[in-house]
């Protein structure tokens, strides 16, 4: 008898000898276990139907691993045409980018725009087509970096499609459990699995908001953070205002239908995400009037203070003006404020020392 929730998904009923089901990704994932890309309902066509998986696990002498789970199908329309499907679902362990850019960009992309935090005190977030779990210290490499699992979907258009397809894993639910029990095979691959499995029990939360299409000043209602666009690009900008908890709040801006220009802000307090990204912020003040230590850099800035009573992490990634350090500041005091803390910035723009790198 296997049981899913050492894996984080549901119970598996019994399977007989002669009703042996394919597992994928370092074992972690088994056939009709439960999330529709395991089973019929992942393939959206019905002919050339195929569901494989590649990569090599992690290690105890090589925390590193990676696994590409490919689901493909065609299908033939009543006009003749052929539609073909081409999902690849990608798990990665390892240590996040060594660069400070490289890495604030890497964050951002699993916990900024709709990601919302996972439940249950699990370190991490999650998308309806990506996901990242910070792992237990227990797993850290050996210099003290934090380890950690992520998730991303993609699905291949045809060449004449103007815009990419989604990915449709069945929400954000099951990005989640898929995750978990990822992380949790991994972790038992590297010799670092906690005594009890990573479980999701409890639901997700959900946005606060919808996201925005018509945009207007400030964004995602932050007092101070104007963008003072023109009024065509106005018409092609919009935000999302993502998770407001006392562990991650951010903002997303998108300008242009290929996201020429953009805008992400976030708040991150939960201390094992936090672990992330406490080397990036260097050992002083970014410029005078600031509380705590960080840089104001051309492409990003960063600050680590405490806050409530924790370390806390702000950051902010790209701006389509030359503003970006009075738009950070403006979203680094409104958070502290709903966090209860003293203000991170200075108050007033020629307090702030300017943009510098």
């Amino acid at each position: 008898m296997v049981l899913a929730l050492a894996a984080g998904l549901g119970t598996w009923a019994f399977q007989g000898p002669l009703d042996v089901k394919d597992r994928y990704c370092w074992g972690g994932w088994e056939e009709d276990s439960g999330p529709g890309i395991l089973g019929d309902d992942g393939f959206a066509g019905e002919d050339g139907r195929s569901r494989t998986s590649k990569g090599a696990a992690p290690t105890a002498g090589k925390p590193a691993g990676t696994c590409t789970l490919a689901v493909r199908s065609r299908h033939t329309f009543s006009d003749g045409d052929t539609g073909v499907q081409d999902t690849t679902v990608t798990v990665t362990y390892g240590r996040a980018p060594k660069g400070a850019q490289d890495r604030l960009e890497w964050l951002v992309g699993y916990l900024g725009d709709g990601a919302m935090p996972l439940p249950d005190g699990l370190p991490g977030a999650v998308d309806a087509d990506r996901g990242l779990l910070v792992l237990p210290k227990r797993c850290d490499t050996r210099d003290g970096r934090p380890v950690a699992v992520t998730l991303d979907a993609r699905e291949r258009s045809e060449p004449d499609e103007a815009l990419p397809r989604t990915v449709d894993l069945g929400g954000s639910r099951t990005v989640a459990e898929l995750l978990v029990a990822a992380a949790n095979q991994g972790m038992e691959k590297a010799g670092c699995a906690p005594a009890e499995p990573l479980r999701v029990t409890s639901p997700l939360l959900a946005l606060p908001e919808k996201r925005e299409t018509f945009y207007s000043d400030p964004a995602c209602r932050i007092k101070g953070l104007d963008l003072d666009l023109g009024d065509d690009a106005e018409s092609d900008t919009e935000y999302q205002v993502g998770p407001v908890t006392r562990d991650m709040q951010s903002c997303s801006v998108r300008i242009g239908r290929d996201d020429a220009q953009f805008l992400d802000a976030l708040m991150v307090a939960q201390p094992r995400v936090d672990a992330l990204i406490a080397d990036v912020t260097g050992e002083r003040p970014p410029a005078r009037g600031w509380r705590g230590k960080g840089v104001l850099g051309e492409g990003h800035q960063v600050v680590r203070a405490q806050c409530a009573g924790r370390p806390t992490t702000f950051l902010m990634l790209g701006s389509p003006q030359r503003e970006a350090t009075d738009h950070f500041a403006a979203f680094s005091n409104a958070v502290a404020q709903r966090l209860g803390c003293p203000a991170v910035a200075p108050t007033t723009s020629s307090e702030a020392g300017g943009t510098h790198g």
